[in-house]
């Protein structure tokens, strides 16, 4: 029988009986406001920042605020089912852990304190390039649980090629390559505090630790960390990528290959042409172009132009179960949840993660169940109407 996740509320209400509460709110739009005051300004600015005067992150949460779900009565929603299937893979709920680099700024336990929440609960963790754990080391913290690795493309085609076959190696089935960070955005809380965590050689560790990498240094890493990162800098990223060079990466991995970042319905057409496997609907959470339109705002062209030639996932902006509903409603076969979980790993560790995780697939089963749904499959644009701006 599926998992009824909704019965998180009565085992927190069962617990109250003897005077216990969560730990952390359960309503999880509150915890950056926690962050904000547990953190320094540094690494919650570079989490929670967003490009220029942030109105990308705004406009990502107004966009989902302006669609009002329309329940359905009299249906039977007695025994439910969150599991679909994502790229040939099964997922107990349509959600993953996003790609979030640098997480030891959060909290020292790092990746793999979210990626054994992620096993735990069952739910996919996408592994961030910039992480501050190496990806061999997150792997064996989640044992065989199902885990996606997120590529920065490098300048450098040795270490991408090292890092796929690493990756590859340790277990990662699905790569989700990040197409909207050719360049960093233009991020006001980072500049102010002057942060920016590579530098220090925060976030690094995929590529200190790796062979190809390793090659093009005069020295060990160690002896001159200096000269490490000024490397990584070097070839973090490369703006002069075109479409064609897709077919590299097809060489060189042989599972389902998703490009993150796409908001205009010709690029997903263009990302289907180049053989790839699914796309994110993505604008890094607000944090790479100012003024950009909202990502849920751009999911339904996408999936209009990805028809089923491509799997369409989601992510920028949702906080809640009732979020989830309406990417799924609009079109997307999963969603990626970031800042929340990096939040609940900051307050809480490992414990944080999976609180954030229980109570986002408690709120999606009730919300599903309450507007008429026994699964996701059934969700659609007609459950939704869209409030006029």
């Amino acid at each position: 029988m599926a998992r009824h996740w909704a019965d998180f509320q009565y085992e927190i209400y069962l617990n109250g009986m003897t005077g216990a509460v969560p730990r952390l709110p359960t309503d999880l739009t509150r915890l950056e406001e926690l962050t904000e005051r547990r953190l320094g300004p540094g690494p919650v600015g570079y989490v929670a920042g967003s490009a220029g005067d942030g109105s990308t992150a705004r406009a990502n949460r107004a966009a989902l605020g302006r669609r009002r779900i329309v329940p359905r009565m009299l249906r039977d929603v007695h025994e439910r089912d969150l599991s679909v299937e994502v790229l040939g893979r099964p997922l107990p709920a349509p959600v993953a852990l996003a790609p979030v680099g640098v997480l030891s700024i959060m909290h020292p336990d790092a990746e793999p304190a979210a990626a054994r929440a992620a096993a735990a609960q069952g739910v996919p963790y996408v592994l961030s390039s910039a992480s501050s754990t190496p990806m061999e080391q997150v792997a064996e913290a989640m044992g065989d649980a199902e885990r996606w690795f997120q590529l920065y493309w490098a300048k450098d085609r040795e270490v991408t090629r090292s890092f796929l076959t690493r990756a590859k190696t340790a277990g990662f089935t699905v790569l989700v390559v990040t197409l909207d960070t050719p360049l960093l955005a233009w991020r006001p809380r980072d500049l102010d505090q002057a942060y920016l965590p590579f530098l220090h050689g925060v976030g690094t560790a995929n590529y200190f630790s790796d062979p190809a990498f390793r090659a093009g240094l005069a020295k060990p890493v160690h002896e001159d960390p200096n000269a490490a990162v000024m490397h990584f800098v070097g070839m973090f990223a490369d703006p002069g990528k075109t479409w064609p060079d897709l077919a590299f990466l097809r060489e060189n991995w042989d599972g389902p290959i998703v490009l993150k970042g796409v908001l205009h319905p010709d690029d997903a057409r263009l990302a289907a042409d180049a053989g790839m496997d699914g796309v994110v609907v993505s604008n890094h959470g607000g944090r790479q172009v100012a003024g950009s339109v909202a990502a849920a705002d751009a999911l339904p062209g996408v999936v209009a132009a990805a028809g089923d030639r491509l799997t369409v996932l989601f992510d920028s902006g949702v906080r809640t179960g009732d979020d989830i509903f309406k990417a799924l409603a609009l079109g997307a076969r999963a969603v990626l949840v970031g800042r929340p979980y990096a939040y609940g790993l900051a307050l809480d560790g490992q414990a944080g993660v999976e609180h954030v995780i229980r109570c986002l697939l408690a709120e999606l089963d009730l919300t599903l169940a309450l507007s008429g749904h026994a699964t996701p499959g059934t969700v659609g644009p007609a459950d939704l109407v869209e409030e006029s701006a």
